[in-house]
Parts: structure tokens; C-alpha cells; sequence
């Protein structure tokens, strides 16, 4: 029988790995250091913003698995500001020792996260409902916060720039774990985040029981065929009434965004979080859209 010590320690490598990977995606920390006047001198994170009759609700962005309030949102924050939106954006959770890399801790947890700041935001804003925009991991946690934890009477709407509504399979290695012994044990002590993404997980067998949407909330979301990350793609699709689910492609042929473009440099995708946003004034999403 072999031990369980080298498996641990492959998972233990598998974890730097990721971290590792993340890292070289995330934005340096002069970029990060910049973007503290982006911030400051464009209107993202304002809190004496006060949403216009044009777009009377606050926006809240919501990062991914390994992001964080400010790198995820370098592109899309900017975008929406400057189209006249109050935006706002939240770290949430954070594990012990590691900064920066957020979305880690469990997600019933982070949805708590959310909940408190969309109250501070609304109290702020004197909004009495927001829109939620999230990437990956933020567009598939704020369901539970709609769901289970009051927040679908203070949303209008959740965009969702490929969500992980179902989990993923992370082309199937996920399905390789079982042959490890301890390797899920570990990654659900160390990660937990992690561990509820994963399709199947007992954190999406409830999110997803008894359907996937709760009424009176608008859900959109914005998936690529070449998302590399959480797979299947059509898995990020939802089911229900006030849904619009849209394959990138779709909009743009020539769009070749995988995971982490579509969500932070897209700006095909960015034209349809906006129309998502405001559908009364929405235009067609195309590939021209990369100038609007």
C-alpha cells in the first residue's frame, strides 16, 4: 500500500503551482500601486458617489478565485465608470498569511462578505438596490447570498462573466482526485474555496437545489467557448426565468478570450456587461465593440 505522504506533498505542489500561476497573471504591484489613483481620481470605489436617474443602481464587482478587489478589475471598473456608474468592489475570502490571492476561504463564508458590503454600499449610496457583476467564482457565490442570506431583495441584477454555476471539472482532472488518497481531504482543509467549486461539491448540490434562480433577481451570463478553466463551459449556463445566457462567440467570432481574459481585458465582453446593466439602452455586442 503506498503512504499518503507523497501525495500530500504533490497536492501541497499543486497548490504552489496554482499560486504560482496566479501570480504570473495578476498584475505587478506597480500596477496595483497605480491603480490606487485610478480609484481615487476616476470614481471606482467612491462612497459619496450617488447613482444618476440614467443609472440609479450601484455597481459591485465581484473578483475571482485567486483575485482580488483591485487586479481583477483594472479593465471593467474603468469601463463602467467612465459610461457614468457608481462602482464598487470588495475583497472577500481571505485566508491567513496570504495576501493578495483572495477567494480561498468558503464560499457560504464570502457570500456573508458580500452581504455586508452591498449594505454598506446601498447605505452609502442611499441606493435601495444594487447590481452585482462577478468573475468566475464572483459570479457563481453571490447566488447563495441571493438565495439563502436576503440578497435578492437588494439586487436587481447578477451578471456573471463565466460563472462556475456548476462547478467544474478542470477538463476532468477533478475526476482524477478520488485516485488520491487524502488529496480532497487536503484541498478542502487548506483551500476550502477550492474545494466547493468543484462540480458536485456539497456547497453547489444546495446552491443548485430546487433550481438555480430566485424570483425577482435578472441573471446574465457571459461564457467562451475557450475557457480552459471551468469545464464544461456550457456548465456555467443557468436555467430559470429572467435568464439570458450568451456564448462570446456568439457576439464576436473572432473573440478568443479563455477564462481570465474574458472577465479582465475583454472589452467585447465589457459592451455586454453594460447592456446586462441597462437593457432599455442596450446596442448590439460585435466585434467593433472592442473600440465603443
Amino acid at each position: 500500500m503506498l503512504s499518503r505522504t507523497p501525495w500530500k506533498q504533490a497536492v501541497r505542489a499543486l497548490s504552489v503551482l496554482l499560486l504560482t500561476a496566479a501570480a504570473t497573471l495578476a498584475p505587478t504591484a506597480a500596477a496595483s500601486a497605480q491603480s490606487t489613483a485610478v480609484t481615487t481620481t476616476r470614481g471606482w470605489n467612491d462612497f459619496s458617489c450617488k447613482p444618476s436617474a440614467a443609472h440609479p443602481r450601484p455597481v459591485v464587482l465581484v473578483h475571482g478565485t485567486f483575485g482580488n478587489s483591485v487586479d481583477n478589475w483594472l479593465g471593467l471598473a474603468p469601463y463602467l465608470v467612465d459610461r457614468g456608474y457608481c462602482v464598487f468592489s470588495l475583497d472577500y475570502g481571505q485566508l491567513p498569511g496570504v495576501p493578495l490571492f483572495n477567494g480561498l476561504g468558503p464560499l457560504s463564508a464570502s457570500a456573508g462578505q458580500l452581504k455586508t458590503y452591498v449594505d454598506r454600499v446601498l447605505a452609502a449610496t442611499g441606493a435601495p438596490e444594487a447590481d452585482l457583476v462577478g468573475h468566475s467564482q464572483g459570479g457563481m457565490m453571490p447566488r447563495w447570498y441571493l438565495k439563502f442570506l436576503g440578497g435578492a431583495e437588494k439586487v436587481n441584477a447578477l451578471v456573471g462573466i463565466a460563472p462556475d454555476n456548476h462547478g467544474t471539472t478542470l477538463l476532468g482532472l477533478t475526476g482524477l482526485l478520488p485516485y488520491f488518497p487524502g488529496a480532497k481531504d487536503l484541498i478542502s482543509s487548506a483551500t476550502p474555496g477550492l474545494a466547493d467549486q468543484i462540480a458536485g461539491s456539497p456547497f453547489l448540490t444546495r446552491l443548485n437545489e430546487g433550481g438555480d434562480t430566485v424570483p425577482g433577481v435578472r441573471y446574465h451570463v457571459i461564457a467562451t467557448r475557450y475557457d480552459e478553466v471551468v469545464t464544461p463551459y456550457r456548465s456555467q449556463f443557468l436555467t430559470g426565468p429572467n435568464v439570458t445566457n450568451v456564448l462570446i462567440q456568439d457576439k464576436c467570432a473572432l473573440d478568443l478570450s479563455e477564462h481570465v481574459a474574458i472577465g479582465t481585458v475583454d472589452r467585447v465582453a465589457f459592451h455586454e456587461v453594460a447592456n446586462a446593466l441597462d437593457p432599455a439602452r442596450a446596442t448590439p455586442t460585435t466585434c467593433l465593440s472592442v473600440v465603443g
